[in-house]
């Protein structure tokens, strides 16, 4: 069983609402969605290389928990159709698509290119904000990032307290090897570039392939200094 990291002493709503919570993350995440937030929590998902995992065990304690799917305008139409694919197989009752706003777009990124020039500016506009927006009306939520993904992420705790709101990262422990055994324990689908060498993926003109030698985000804004779109903070 891992240890659990609770969040920071100072941080006195986070622990109230968190204090009998499991220490193992998938109990830690039952808990979360069916006694400390129930009601008042959604899971945020890509429906990327990994993310059939965590929605298996979503759809497992209560697939009516709302998942907010960041339609940036600029995904793979792969990523779509494994969306409403995935959703389907696993019964989710709930899957949100949030996009970002359209005067916002047309004022700042009328050509779709915004990301060419300014990847930040980009991500901003069509994942940071649209996703604060829709988190609004909840107190907690819930993400899919694990240590081994990549440096930047090695240290991420299980539970944060982000911008007002408990954020839960209930798989951060687990390694590729638990997740692949859960995938074929599952019989998950897996995402069709991900049998492409897409280990990590987001919006198209951003994401790339992956050499086995590589981190699996290292696909992501390759050759910039990036490596999040700011919905998660770096390091």
């Amino acid at each position: 069983m891992s240890p659990f990291s609770p969040p920071a002493p100072e941080d006195p709503f986070a622990l109230a609402a968190l204090r009998d919570a499991p220490r193992e993350g998938v109990a830690l995440l039952r808990h979360a969605i069916t006694v400390a937030f129930r009601g008042r929590i959604a899971v945020v998902s890509s429906f990327g290389a990994e993310s059939a995992v965590l929605l298996a065990l979503i759809a497992e304690i209560d697939p009516a928990t709302p998942v907010l799917f960041l339609e940036t305008g600029q995904h793979f139409p792969e990523t779509l159709a494994y969306r409403d694919a995935l959703a389907r197989h696993l019964e989710l009752r709930d899957v949100r698509d949030i996009r970002p706003d359209p005067v916002i777009l047309a004022q700042d990124d009328p050509t779709g290119e915004l990301w060419y020039f300014d990847a930040d500016a980009c991500c901003a506009r069509r994942k940071v904000a649209p996703l604060a927006a829709a988190l609004a009306p909840f107190e907690a939520w819930v993400n899919g990032r694990k240590r081994f993904q990549a440096a930047s992420r090695a240290a991420i705790p299980p539970v944060e307290r982000v911008d007002g709101k408990v954020k839960l990262n209930p798989l951060a422990e687990w390694d590729a090897a638990r997740l692949a055994a859960e995938f074929t324990a599952r019989a998950l689908p897996r995402h069709p570039l991900a049998m492409r060498g897409f280990r990590s993926i987001g919006c198209a003109p951003c994401t790339r392939a992956t050499g086995p030698d590589e981190d699996s985000r290292a696909g992501r804004w390759s050759g910039q200094i990036k490596t999040e779109c700011g919905i998660h903070a770096p390091g």
